[in-house]
Parts: structure tokens; sequence; C-alpha cells
């Protein structure tokens, strides 16, 4: 990153603060964007000073969170009335430097992309139990099409035994996060005025079937009871690709921004889990068991519940500098 950016223009300050509100892991924003010229073109980079090394050593969840910041991008484009213009990974060898977005020609926007505008800044991430209302299988099958329209597929896991075993990785996985004291001191530095607000981490992490992230080691002082953990679930899904390179990443990321978006708009709001992921052993196993010609690359929940607490975010002249200011080579 450079100093901050002081003289933006306003249509660059209108996409970076669509893109800001992007989801990422525990809040942690890894990305920043860049103005060319002036309303000429922005750009998305990934901040590599703020991905999790131990749980994302990689960068494919921080690449995840770069292509759903991107989708935003795209969406504020066509509400300013122009249809984005799009380069991925625009230059070998700065694999940082995850998009270019363009103004292309006029058209305006539709119904359908307004709701989507909207839902920005309704968006939020879920934590705990869904109501018990069911999603409809019409909705579902529309969530898929959003995800199919990224390059992307969402598949519902509805079978009782094919969820257990995805909560047995669920499971797995958390429990070897929790017992490793590098990771949950990663977790817990993700709690704090800029990532995590301790009150948005006081559930405890089991209440439903599929464990959850244990921020603040409620796990070890009380447990719930395995009977009571399958209410609330909701409705879990799986996101794959058909590769596993980085612009399959930002693939993944934009496909699922745009069925985060779309649910929203409906009133629906998602719970993440991601921990199998983040394994490579329980990764390939969760492939082999659910996306066996695809790449799993993000689990979540989904359902009914009343809206969270908005997370903070970085102040935009933090995340926005000018494109002649980067250092060659980034």
């Amino acid at each position: 990153m450079t100093t901050a950016y002081r003289n933006p223009g306003h249509a660059a300050l209108h996409l970076a603060r669509a893109a800001s509100r992007a989801p990422s892991p525990h809040n942690v924003q890894p990305w920043f964007f860049a103005e060319v010229g002036h309303d000429r073109g922005f750009e998305v980079h990934a901040d590599t000073g703020r991905r999790l090394l131990l749980t994302d050593p990689g960068g494919r969840q921080a690449t995840i969170a770069g292509g759903a910041a991107l989708f935003n991008a795209r969406i504020a484009v066509r509400q300013l009335g122009f249809r984005p213009v799009v380069d991925v990974l625009p230059v070998p060898g700065r694999p940082g430097f995850l998009a270019r977005v363009g103004f292309g020609a006029h058209a305006p926007v539709t119904r359908g992309e307004a709701r989507l505008v909207r839902a920005i800044g309704q968006r939020r991430t879920h934590r705990g139990r869904f109501a018990s209302q069911a999603l409809s299988e019409t909705l579902l099958d529309e969530l898929c099409v959003q995800a199919r329209a990224e390059g992307a597929e969402l598949q519902p896991v509805d079978s009782p035994d094919r969820l257990e075993l995805l909560a047995e990785l669920v499971r797995a996985a958390e429990d070897r996060h929790r017992t490793d004291p590098g990771h949950a001191t990663e977790l817990a530095r993700c709690v704090g005025p800029w990532g995590l607000p301790a009150e948005a981490c006081l559930g405890h992490p089991d209440l439903t079937l599929l464990a959850g992230r244990d921020y603040l080691g409620l796990a070890h002082r009380y447990t719930v009871p395995v009977r009571n953990r399958r209410v609330g679930t909701g409705t879990v899904l799986v996101l794959s690709t058909p590769g596993d390179g980085r612009a399959d990443w930002l693939r993944a990321g934009q496909a699922l921004q745009r069925v985060l978006l779309y649910a929203t708009a409906r009133e629906i709001r998602a719970a993440f889990h991601t921990q199998p992921l983040e394994l490579p052993a329980l990764r390939r196993e969760m492939r082999a068991w659910f996306t066996p010609s695809r790449f799993p690359q993000m689990m979540l929940r989904l359902g009914h519940a009343a809206p969270a607490p908005r997370l903070p975010r970085r102040p935009l002249d933090g995340v926005l500098v000018h494109e002649s200011t980067l250092v060659p080579g980034r």
C-alpha cells in the first residue's frame, strides 16, 4: 500500500465504497483499490499484508474475497449506467493484481440489477441458528442459476446422510483448528476494532449441525448437547468451480457475491463454514464426496434470521490509491 489518496474521482469513490462491503474471511478485508486516471478505470488488488497466513497460506480465500469485491464493483458500474469491462488477472507475474474494471457502453440499470445494488449495503454474515422456515425449492433453483451465471455451481446438500458426512468434515477441521495454538492466536487477532467486534462472536460455535468458529474460546467453557445441534441449521450448500487456479478463485468470489446479494434482496441470510476447505487432506475428501469433477471453494448455510449488525469497514482513504503510486511489480 501507499499513502492515502487525497482527491479521488466520484466514480472511484462510488466503486471503492461498494467493493469494500464484500465479505472476507473473519472481516480481514484483504484488498485495496486503485483509480486509473481520474475516473477512467478501477483496479482490484490483493492486500497481502492482511492475509491470514495459517488459515489461508495459499491465498485462496483472500482471492475469493477479492472476487466478491470485484462483483460489487461491477454492479456499482451498472448503477452508474455503464456496462463494466473487466480484465481478470491483467498482468502476468503480478498475481496480486486481481482485476481491472473499465466503463463500457451506456446501458440503463435493470430492475434486477437495482435490487442487487441495494442489497450491497444490506448484506451481513450471520452466525448461529436460523429460523425454522425452510427455503423454497424455487428460490434454491434461482440461487443455483445465479451461481451458474458466473461460471460456478451451487449444490444444495439435502440428503441427511450427506449432511451428516459434511458435518463430520467440518467438525474434524474445527477441532484441529481449536487445538492448534497458532491458529487459535491468528483467529483471536481477527477480533478487534477493524475486524470482528467481540459482540459479534458471543454466540456458542456449536449451536448448529455445522461447527462454527470459536473466536473467544467458548467451546472450552461449556458444551452444547449434540441432540440440540441440528436445530436452526438452515439449508447447506457447496459452491464449486471447474478448476482451482487464481482465475477460478476469482470466479468463485464473483459467483458467491451474486448469490449472496440475490439472497439478501429476498431477506435470506448466509453463514460460512469453510474449515475443511482450509486443510488439504479434508478438502480432497470433501471434493471426493461432494464435487468429484469440480473443486469445492465455499460452503455456506442459508436461512431466515434477523439482520446482524453491520461490521466495521476500513476507511476509504486507507483502501483507495491512485494507480500511478503503485510500486512496479506489485
